[in-house]
């Protein structure tokens, strides 16, 4: 079943990196080479590998995530990756943004049945890994077949995009998901803030605004932040910055300066000693690697 998998994201990956589907918020990720452990920040979503095998570094701890089971974010997560190709054969993933209409339809569904509660506690944090059972691999098999085809994916796309968070919800490690939706959990609420994060890091980082919106005071908001994203507010806001301001000196050409300023640093020597500090290299040469 799996080498029909790969043979169809093989078909739709003819780019290096991500490349968009017929479908909105599914996207397939080709790595051609192995790389070291490098920072990047991971959006909400759930990953499949096909091919290959990829680790997080997150909290102390290392998830491993292959063509035997599967990633979930529940938040946006800044962490630290590393990718492994074997025998030469890229790296294949079928990446699918989580959808809150779905989740929420779904969860109702389940505990209108009373299946919520058969989900294992867990933890809160922004990840969970999963195993891939047959029931899942069917269904991702036949997303992957639907993409191939513009007529399947008007048709049934949409329907096996549901079946797949159907089948998540139903793994022993869902449990986040639930606490995703509800409106009063630790989760919920943090996620919340981190959508406004990410949509407004280049400005001034208000932590008492920030615990206002999780209704939490201060010294609980900081707690339930770090145990989901495993840091601080201001280092979880510095990532994203530094992350989007590699994006805009690689993707977009931007000199050092301007792409500081684009992502809030009011000192370019501050934003460079803290760019090197993080990737590993100086934004100048990140900028130059972007044109060889």
């Amino acid at each position: 079943m799996m080498n029909t998998l790969v043979e169809n994201l093989t078909a739709l990956a003819s780019n290096e990196g991500v490349n968009s589907t017929p479908i909105e918020g599914v996207h397939i990720y080709k790595a051609s080479t192995s790389t070291g452990r490098v920072p990047l920040c991971y959006s909400q979503g759930i990953i499949i590998v096909a091919q290959g095998q990829k680790q997080i570094f997150f909290d102390q701890q290392t998830y491993r995530y292959n063509p035997d089971n599967y990633l979930v974010l529940t938040v946006p997560l800044p962490a630290e990756c590393e990718t492994t190709v074997e025998d030469g054969k890229p790296l294949l993933s079928l990446m699918i943004d989580l959808n809150m209409s779905i989740l929420n339809e779904l969860v109702r569904v389940f505990d209108e049945h009373g299946l919520t509660s058969n989900t294992t506690s867990v933890q809160t944090k922004g990840l969970f890994v999963s195993e891939c059972n047959a029931s899942l691999s069917c269904t991702v098999e036949r997303l992957s077949a639907s993409l191939r085809s513009p007529l399947e994916c008007d048709i049934i796309g949409k329907g096996l995009i549901r079946e797949i968070f159907y089948h998540v919800l139903s793994g022993p490690q869902a449990k986040p998901l639930y606490e995703l939706v509800s409106h009063n959990t630790h989760l919920s609420k943090m996620e919340r803030v981190l959508k406004h994060l990410h949509n407004n890091f280049e400005g001034q980082l208000d932590i008492e605004h920030l615990a206002n919106m999780a209704n939490m005071s201060s010294s609980t908001f900081h707690r339930n932040f770090k145990q989901v994203t495993a840091t601080s507010p201001i280092q979880y806001v510095k990532k994203i910055r530094l992350t989007r301001a590699k994006e805009l000196l690689q993707d977009h050409g931007l000199k050092v300066k301007q792409a500081a300023a684009r992502v809030g640093y009011e000192s370019p020597t501050q934003f460079s000693r803290e760019f090197t500090r993080y990737f590993g290299q100086s934004p100048s040469e990140c900028g130059r690697l972007s044109l060889s």
